[in-house]
């Protein structure tokens, strides 16, 4: 593949540094951009195609809660291995690898009757499109002068908000005239074509393979896990953005439906407007911190305070309001979700960059996890809700569902306050760890809004 290489003007170091050239900035980040979106798309097409698929399929809501779900499983799982992978191989290969596996979920998803053929196409489509992010990271820490990232990744972000975008009221045009499984087809073909592109056009960048190992991986991932600062904001983050993912991704079309009572447009235009609101929020959200931060104002508080008014906005769609300012409301919970990818930038903040990729990789792990837990339980819970000739669920069921996540975010802020207030936010403790390629480990976390720049740990308050 034709190369730069590292001395590069793309990552500032060539002889005569100017702007990058127009022509391999574009061969570099449209490939990756375009993986992204296909991942948003993926991940929240099923919150529209319900509908159609359940009575299709026959499905109960447990079983599609079960098989939606099914993608952040396959997610978590391919998070560590992905870390050794990208560093081995590089992000080129491995991304074009893994979207050929997504095409091929697809095209099982597509062709599935039951619950164990759509739940394996759901799986395989996960796992391909789980290195979306962290390839392109990685790509970029390569070939970008680091004053550029920043820039360079609000833009990548905003690529992923309109896949959350796309998946609305486009989705629903398209079902309007053909069906679910063409659709599945399409986006099969699409992410084949993807894979062939990030193949065929991503400049190689010839640096030699990074040597960090499992165990290495492992090692870190242990001080990780013993560091009290992590022990308190991860289970809020991850509960935060698990709720966060399990009902954009899914429960919030039918809860539209069955409990607003809009029909099938006015679904689509209002997840739209979440999915606005919530790529509005990963920008401006990482902008208003670092002022905030500037001003004097923790960057943890900023986090924090987010997740508890997003916790409050569940709450209250939890309760039922409906009416003329629901927009509002949704607006809120959009824009809120995106408070709990700072915690990102806190992990890298605080471990510095000899650990902060196995911070957010663990953190990434946790969240994808509850993801999983939570979308499917949810299901469950209205799967004793469900009327069996509608196959619509009653709004008992949304206010029981939603409320026992409001319920595990609570106790989720108060152990993090209670940690917060006896630990602080010490810094880590550190011991060498072998064959570590900081590169690698830049921008493993899926939900990273700005990197920081500063990564000296804060001085706790006592």
């Amino acid at each position: 593949m034709p190369s730069n290489g590292p001395g590069s003007e793309l990552n500032g170091t060539s002889n005569a540094p100017g702007r990058p050239r127009t022509g391999l900035v574009l061969r570099l980040f449209l490939p990756f951009a375009a993986g992204y979106y296909l991942s948003y798309v993926f991940r929240t097409v099923n919150a529209v195609a319900a509908p159609d698929l359940v009575a299709d399929t026959g499905l109960g809501a447990d079983a599609l809660g079960f098989l939606t779900s099914m993608y952040m499983a396959a997610f978590a799982v391919l998070q560590l291995p992905l870390g050794i992978l990208l560093d081995r191989f590089g992000p080129r290969r491995v991304e074009a690898a893994l979207l050929t596996l997504a095409a091929a979920g697809s095209l099982v998803f597509a062709f599935s009757d039951g619950l164990l053929g759509l739940s394996i196409g759901r799986a395989l489509i996960g796992a391909g499109v789980s290195c979306c992010m962290m390839a392109a990271f990685k790509a970029f820490a390569m070939w970008f002068a680091p004053h550029r990232l920043p820039s360079v990744y609000a833009c990548l972000l905003a690529f992923g908000a309109l896949g959350a975008i796309s998946a609305t009221v486009p989705v629903e045009w398209f079902l309007g005239v053909l069906d679910w499984r063409t659709l599945f087809i399409g986006l099969g073909v699409f992410a084949m074509a993807l894979s062939l592109a990030v193949f065929t056009i991503v400049p190689d960048h010839h640096e030699p393979p990074g040597h960090t190992t499992f165990t290495d991986q492992l090692r870190g991932l242990g001080l990780v896990f013993r560091d009290p600062f992590f022990l308190g904001i991860a289970p809020l983050a991850a509960v935060s953005m698990g709720t966060s993912l399990s009902i954009h991704g899914l429960w919030a079309g039918p809860w539209l439906r069955d409990v607003a009572g809009f029909g099938r447009d006015a679904v689509a235009t209002h997840l739209l407007i979440i999915a606005a609101s919530l790529g509005i929020g990963f920008l401006a959200l990482g902008l208003l911190t670092e002022r905030l931060t500037r001003l004097g104002l923790r960057p943890v508080t900023v986090a924090a305070g987010g997740m508890t008014a997003f916790m409050i906005a569940i709450a209250i769609l939890a309760v039922g309001l409906t009416g003329p300012m629901l927009w509002v409301l949704l607006v809120g919970v959009g824009f809120l979700a995106a408070s709990g990818s700072l915690s990102y930038s806190l992990l890298s903040r605080h471990f510095g960059r000899h650990l902060a990729g196995r911070a957010n990789t663990a953190l990434n792990v946790l969240v994808f996890l509850a993801a999983f837990t939570i979308q499917w339980a949810i299901g469950g819970v209205l799967s004793g809700w469900e009327d069996p000739v509608t196959r619509q669920y009653d709004p008992a069921g949304y206010r029981i569902a939603f409320a026992a996540t409001v319920v595990l975010q609570a106790v989720a802020l108060v152990w993090f306050l209670r940690q917060y207030a006896v630990h602080g936010q010490r810094a880590p403790e550190v011991i060498p760890v072998s064959g570590t390629s900081a590169t690698a480990e830049e921008g493993c976390a899926e939900s990273v809004v700005v990197p920081e720049v500063d990564t000296r740990p804060e001085t706790p308050r006592r």
